[in-house]
């Protein structure tokens, strides 16, 4: 062991190889230097574990370089989503759409974010989409925050500190990378009140908790899981009504935030924004980057005199979004302004995707794949064909629904190694395994992405 320690090059000596050189002219030295002490630290701790014997001075050389190339990659880079899921939330969420990303490049420059153009002097940044939601929800006015755990935060402080909240316990929900309901509004300083059991609350549950510290109602959406059974929840409704009656609020946290009927999609319905307003609320906040389709953002409409009192929180500075997330924002609102969102719009384009499309596109990549691979016959080591499936909108929307598909399935030795490649490919690739067979569902793949995906398959088959 010592011995093949000795053998172990030095900084300097690697410095002085003619591929090292190379490398000191296009990275500089000291990120030059800094990739070489790495490569040698692993290659030292791999001879002391009595893994392997010191390697050539030119494989260390190939080391360094690769190093190099993995410091300079960025870690985060697009991948293509073949899984199904439509709005991924490990995977980004929503893809924005192309309005939405040229308006995202166009906000490089400077921008009039801030400054009143005609009256020229310094304006606000939350008029660029507050017009748009009033337009397309109903509501008086509307806030933008940098997303919806944000918003919920945000009203409870500005609105409840201090006092209670009324909640029925099937709301309590978990929201994601273990954010709790109870957990915000506890941080908020509002006083939680918790009633009826989990599957079943009534009007009264809540007309008896009232007291005279109770400050709001909250209605949360159960848009991540769906209780079945022997269930009952009041509807909004009923709740805005005994608010207004004891002069209280009636908040609505719907989360998904649909601008659309799903049911039009052969969806269950997925309650609107424009339906929570039209019931009465006097706050509803929801997520930017589900449903709605657009960058990731907390968003709030409602009453003026409210939504007022949120915008001069001090919790609002530190809540605001960038000029790119408005841009995006707007850009995606003015697609349902135009009536073009299940055109324009990612999300809802692969929603409302039909069946035979899907089929169409997986039929022909699977004859590229046989015609380009050279794949066996049925008994061979790789097999492809088209298969029915299912894909799932996702991202805490529309829990246990499903639309039907058609899906890309392979089947090799072994689907666990195939699939590891391919998320380790460049771009990387991110398919399902059901029942030992890699599946690639094309709805949720943009037709951009096609040659990319085909590229990638290519190279890990």
């Amino acid at each position: 062991m010592q011995k093949e320690l000795r053998k172990l090059p030095s900084v300097d000596k690697l410095l002085k190889q003619n591929e090292v050189r190379a490398l000191l002219q296009e990275h500089g030295r000291e990120l030059t230097v800094t990739a070489i002490q790495e490569v040698l630290a692993d290659t030292r701790q791999a001879i002391l574990s009595g893994l392997r014997a010191c390697p050539k001075t030119t494989e260390l050389c190939q080391r360094v370089a690769t190093r190099l190339s993995s410091l300079l990659r960025p870690s985060l880079h697009p991948v293509i989503n073949a899984t199904g899921v439509i709005i991924h939330t490990n995977l980004g969420r929503s893809p924005l759409s192309v309005a939405a990303q040229e308006a995202i490049r166009e906000m490089s420059a400077y921008s009039n974010l801030e400054y009143d153009l005609p009256a020229g002097e310094r304006g606000s940044r939350y008029i660029h989409a507050e017009e748009l939601l009033c337009r397309l929800t109903g509501a008086e006015t509307g806030l933008v925050v940098n997303n919806d755990a944000a918003a919920v935060l945000l009203i409870l402080t500005a609105l409840a500190k201090g006092r209670e909240v009324v909640i029925s316990r099937g709301q309590l929900v978990e929201i994601g990378g273990g954010f709790r309901i109870p957990e915000v509004m506890a941080q908020s300083g509002a006083h939680l009140v918790e009633v009826g059991t989990t599957n079943r609350t009534y009007l009264q549950d809540y007309q008896a908790a009232i007291t005279l510290d109770t400050a709001m109602l909250l209605h949360v959406h159960t848009s991540n899981f769906r209780l079945l059974g022997f269930v009952h929840q009041t509807p909004l409704a009923d709740i805005v009504t005994l608010a207004q009656a004891h002069d209280l609020l009636a908040v609505e946290d719907l989360g998904s935030g649909a601008l659309l009927d799903t049911a039009q999609f052969g969806l269950g319905h997925e309650p609107t924004v424009q339906e929570s307003l039209a019931a009465g609320a006097d706050l509803v906040c929801f997520s930017g980057d589900k449903l709605l389709g657009g960058p990731q953002a907390g968003i709030i409409v409602g009453k003026s005199a409210l939504i007022a009192v949120l915008k001069h929180h001090p919790l609002t500075r530190a809540m605001r979004v960038s000029k790119t997330v408005i841009a995006g924002l707007q850009a995606t609102l003015l697609h349902y302004l135009k009536g073009e969102a299940t055109d324009q719009i990612p999300v809802w384009q692969m929603i409302a995707m039909d069946v035979g499309q899907i089929k169409s596109r997986a039929t022909a990549l699977t004859e590229w794949l046989r015609e380009a691979l050279a794949l066996s016959p049925p008994g061979g080591k790789v097999q492809a064909e088209v298969v029915d499936g299912s894909s799932r909108v996702g991202g805490g929307s529309l829990p246990g629904e499903t639309l039907p598909t058609r899906l890309v399935a392979i089947r090799v030795t072994a689907p666990h190694e195939l699939a590891q490649r391919l998320r380790l490919g460049s771009p990387p690739l991110i398919g399902r395994i059901e029942k030992d067979v890699f599946l690639l569902d094309l709805r949720t793949v943009l037709r951009t992405q096609e040659a990319a995906l085909r590229q990638a398959l290519k190279a890990a088959l």
